[in-house]
């Protein structure tokens, strides 16, 4: 095999939409700040126990792992972000009152986790700490469409859902947990037959409410019929009055959608869950909502809500950005008085590319759209 073959779902970033990534890295990061936001930057590896601890469980098919030279004791290099936030939350910060930390690096996958995924996402997230009540959810929603507002996201929709709902109905039901997941497989699928067959020794009361549920998607006038059809569930009624909350908080011209029966990343949130879908994209650009167990095996159960995305599947589906405009400049290194104009431009924030000797006629990848010249003893700007 060649040196320079890459393995599945890993590739180079070259320079056009590396650019763009970092564009919108920055502006990402300088929008969480506008809303108060810290910046936290977790180590890529830690001990394998640390990063799976807890609601981390779920990520160990998604973990790679290698032995400490150091120690002997096995590391994980970080598939998802938000648990290890959660350990400086609950340790390291360990604040009495709300802390809002956001963060943005790399992590690594075993498999991808969409169709034509890249194994190596750069994510970018950011969570609130310490209030439990629907304020901090909707700030977090709130973010997150600022940041794909910022990033030129357009026509996207929110999907709400809410786990308790589904927990209430399977409260006191005694089965196996691989008949539960099967349950959550069949509720995703909308299989009606399946879930029959699954819930048959189910109490009736549970069984109907599962298999109402089913129905139970659409636009936000699904709340509606969901206060009938899920009367007597217990409850249901406060759910479903929140999601009404939530969904009338949301500008008007944003679509809004709800399906209870999306139980994704059940075991990981305690409430309330969205997810924001746009023209282009394969899957969800966003996902997030309540998870107020996270911080619960670090010793500080604290009321948490967050949500995250991944840079490299939004720069595919955002307008590409132009190039700012560049000024290009002859080399002299000896030449004081060139090297000081030089010195002032890039100061200024002007991008400024050398012409080393013999390379005059290549290709201007900066697209310059002016020259620095020598103009009566004087270097200035001037336009091709």
């Amino acid at each position: 095999m060649s040196a320079w073959v890459l393995p599945d779902h890993i590739a180079d970033v070259l320079p056009s939409e590396a650019r763009h990534i970092e564009e919108l890295r920055r502006g990402l990061l300088d929008t969480a700040r506008s809303y108060g936001y810290e910046l936290v930057m977790p180590p890529l590896l830690e001990y394998l126990e640390s990063l799976l601890t807890g609601s981390g469980e779920a990520l160990h098919l998604q973990t790679f792992t290698l032995v400490d030279q150091l120690s002997g004791r096995t590391l994980g290099l970080r598939a998802d972000m938000t648990q290890q936030v959660a350990r400086i939350d609950a340790h390291l910060l360990n604040r009495d009152g709300v802390a809002r930390l956001c963060y943005c690096g790399p992590v690594l996958h075993t498999t991808p986790d969409r169709p034509r995924a890249t194994r190596e996402p750069l994510q970018f997230g950011a969570e609130i700490y310490g209030h439990a009540g629907p304020e901090a959810d909707l700030e977090a929603l709130q973010l997150a469409l600022a940041c794909l507002k910022g990033a030129q996201v357009s026509n996207y929709s929110v999907d709400l859902a809410d786990v308790r709902i589904v927990r209430s109905l399977l409260a006191g039901v005694m089965v196996d947990t691989s008949v539960l997941q099967r349950v959550h497989s069949a509720l995703a699928a909308k299989d009606a037959t399946g879930l029959a067959e699954l819930t048959r020794n189910f109490p009736q009361a549970s069984r109907e409410g599962l298999q109402a549920l089913l129905q139970l998607y659409g636009d936000v006038q699904v709340l509606d019929e969901a206060e009938k059809a899920l009367a007597r569930v217990p409850g249901a009624q406060h759910v479903i009055a929140h999601l009404k909350w939530f969904a009338a908080q949301l500008p008007s011209d944003v679509k809004v959608t709800v399906d209870l029966a999306d139980l994704r990343g059940y075991a990981y949130y305690s409430g309330t869950r969205y997810a924001v879908y746009a023209p282009g994209a394969s899957d969800a650009l966003v996902r997030g909502g309540r998870y107020d167990e996270v911080g619960a095996v670090y010793g500080r159960n604290r009321p948490a809500a967050g949500f995250s995305l991944d840079i490299k599947q939004l720069v595919a589906v955002v307008p590409a950005r132009p190039l700012k405009a560049a000024v290009r400049a002859p080399w002299g290194a000896s030449d004081a008085s060139l090297a000081q104009a030089i010195a002032a431009l890039r100061a200024q924030g002007e991008t400024v590319v050398c012409v080393l000797p013999g390379h005059e006629s290549e290709v201007d990848e900066f697209h310059c759209d002016r020259e620095l010249v020598l103009r009566a003893g004087q270097w200035v700007v001037q336009a091709f």
